[in-house]
């Protein structure tokens, strides 16, 4: 597979990954990280560094809202939940 090919189908199934999470804004960005060690902030922080790296100017905020699909304080007055005591005792087990 060549390069531009091999670019094209990660650009797709990147873009495929936030579509379902926008989809599936039930799941909180707790559960992502309990369960696959990453969430949407991460993703933004990838997104983030990979703009820098081409020399794209963009800032956190900007990246969070391409995932998020809307700015990240909208996002979470909307959809973000408590985590709940189950939540964070996962969460503190997987990140020691």
């Amino acid at each position: 597979m060549d390069k531009q090919t091999r670019t094209e189908l990660e650009a797709a199934a990147f873009r495929t990954l936030l579509e379902h999470l926008d989809k599936r804004k039930d799941v909180q960005n707790i559960d992502l990280m309990n369960l696959a060690g990453f969430c949407r902030n991460c993703l933004s922080k990838w997104y983030l560094a990979a703009a820098e790296k081409q020399g794209v100017e963009m800032n956190y905020d900007q990246a969070r809202e391409r995932v998020y699909g809307m700015p990240y304080d909208e996002w979470k007055a909307k959809y973000q939940q408590e985590a709940t005591t189950e939540q964070k005792a996962a969460f503190e087990k997987s990140h020691k």
